[in-house]
């Protein structure tokens, strides 16, 4: 244990960013390697690492997944272990994550599975939901193909080390939208002479945000948050005729998420035709919504009750979780793992992953892989 926490220490103060995992997926091979796996398979979606222990029996594929990104947020905690690295920070718990499937590592190693093989997969770029779709394309992934994937997430404002698990929809659906819109610029003592976007931004904001609401977290949730604005250049001569929109759309299930696109382009581009500019518009950190597989999910429980671990009903949440595509290949779950009650939000400046949930989620993890392969 003391040498899982020093490693996720170590993780934690120098994250990478997504895409740009190198350092981190190094840390990983050199932490693997020395669990004797049968293989390990590198540049998986980009800086992807999986380590594959074979039974010697035939039987299912059990693939466990951690991220290996951090994000770009200054952290401000005072830990010793703190981040070196300037605008950078392991604010979502990934650093633990790797930990866990380290300490899954360690288990393995000594002791392969009987039947089957268990795959432990180190994936890039979660936190802009390109990372799991660049593994599932890589070619590579077909040999690693499994029968059952899991996955944890830590989750402030719950007790440590109480799990919240259930069947069905865990995370929404979302995507960025861009939204850019064209005019013509003028002098700032004419601007009758120009095309401004002014109104035009004006009335989309709050447009957008009327097209989802939020409201109950059930199959019919939608919301659509504004989250960044520009127009125009910074200076008191020009009158603009250029800006920009950024919105995440947001929903329980992606079937919601189509009609969902339609209407906000739809209203953009009404928009922009009533104050005479052009609009484009482009997507970004594209999630599927993230669903639980009733099988998988009743391994996970068996799990947690034959390791003591407290646990209920779990409720969906907001935030996504690009975990959900690896459903299109696998009987797949999360749970959720409580940081305890009073620990800072996952993207806070001073969160920092608890290091006694390393060994109860490794021991979870292991036994519902050893109930499957032995």
């Amino acid at each position: 244990m003391a040498g899982l926490t020093a490693w996720r220490r170590s993780l934690h103060a120098r994250p990478d960013l997504s895409g740009a995992e190198g350092a981190t997926a190094a840390a990983v091979v050199e932490r693997l390697s020395a669990t004797t796996p049968d293989r390990i398979l590198t540049g998986l979606g980009g800086h992807g690492v999986a380590a594959v222990y074979d039974g010697d029996e035939p039987g299912p594929t059990v693939m466990i997944r951690a991220e290996l990104d951090g994000l770009p947020i200054e952290e401000t905690g005072r830990a010793a272990h703190r981040c070196v690295i300037p605008g950078h920070g392991h604010l979502c718990g990934h650093d633990g994550h790797m930990a866990i499937l380290a300490g899954l590592g360690l288990g393995f190693g000594r002791q392969r599975p009987v039947r089957g093989r268990a795959i432990l997969l180190f994936q890039p770029a979660e936190e802009t939901g390109a990372g799991a779709a660049a593994v599932l394309a890589d070619p590579r992934f077909a040999e690693l193909r499994p029968d059952f994937a899991f996955a944890l997430h830590n989750n402030p404002g719950s007790p440590l080390g109480a799990v919240e698990l259930r069947t069905g929809p865990v995370n929404c659906a979302s995507r960025g939208l861009r939204i850019v819109l064209e005019g013509k610029t003028a002098h700032a003592s004419q601007p009758e002479t120009g095309v401004s976007p002014m109104a035009a931004v004006a009335a989309l904001m709050p447009a957008l945000t009327a097209l989802g609401r939020g409201g109950a977290l059930d199959e019919s949730f939608s919301l659509v948050t504004v989250t960044h604005a520009a127009m125009g250049e910074p200076a008191f001569g020009i009158a603009p005729g250029r800006a920009e929109v950024w919105a995440t759309l947001r929903t329980m299930v992606d079937d919601r998420m189509a009609a969902m696109v339609a209407a906000a382009e739809g209203l953009v581009r009404d928009t922009a035709a009533r104050a005479g500019l052009t609009a484009r518009m482009d997507y970004h950190d594209v999630f599927a919504h993230c669903e639980n597989h009733p099988e998988a999910v009743a391994l996970l429980r068996a799990a947690l009750d034959a390791e003591g671990v407290s646990h209920r009903e779990g409720r969906p949440f907001r935030a996504s979780e690009d975990f959900g595509r690896f459903a299109t290949v696998a009987r797949s779950a999360m749970f959720y793992l409580g940081a305890g009650e009073h620990c800072p939000a996952l993207h806070n400046p001073d969160y920092d992953f608890p290091d006694a949930l390393i060994p109860i989620g490794a021991a979870v993890f292991m036994r519902a892989a050893r109930n499957l392969l032995g």
